[in-house]
């Protein structure tokens, strides 16, 4: 009974020391275990097969934000497309707000801006905030 206690007590050990330390084990031991995995335990989570060009096509895209432009050919940009939550809150205040694309952005622009602290100007809320020496 007493081995049995003791194997198991070294094991959870083991165990809660593998996931502490995650972050160093996981780049050594990644070639070795399925991109399932390695994604799962580095809290990554990859964007959907959408595409810049999906995304452009789907209204994602205006004369002052074109993605066909700005990710052409030699751009070098690698990422796969706009962040999902963003552009479906853009879409949700399209929907609402009855704007354009621009205009959505804007508004969802204001509201980070806002939700930090800052005004759509640029200065800071804080009225202890110091903008002049």
């Amino acid at each position: 009974m007493l081995f049995h206690l003791s194997a198991l007590s070294v094991l959870v050990v083991i165990a809660f020391l593998a996931i502490y330390n995650r972050h160093r084990l996981l780049p050594i031991l990644a070639p070795y275990l399925p991109s399932q995995i390695v994604a799962r335990l580095s809290n990554y989570t990859p964007l959907s097969t959408f595409s810049f060009a999906d995304q452009a096509s789907a209204g994602m895209s205006s004369s002052n934000f074109d993605l066909e432009e700005n990710m052409g050919e030699g751009s070098g940009e690698e990422r796969m497309g706009l962040d999902e939550e963003a552009v479906e809150e853009v879409r949700r205040i399209m929907a609402i707000e009855r704007c354009n694309f621009d205009r959505a952005r804007l508004i969802r622009h204001n509201r980070i801006l806002a939700k930090n602290g800052i005004a759509p100007d640029g200065t800071p809320l804080d009225r202890k905030a110091v903008t002049r020496l």
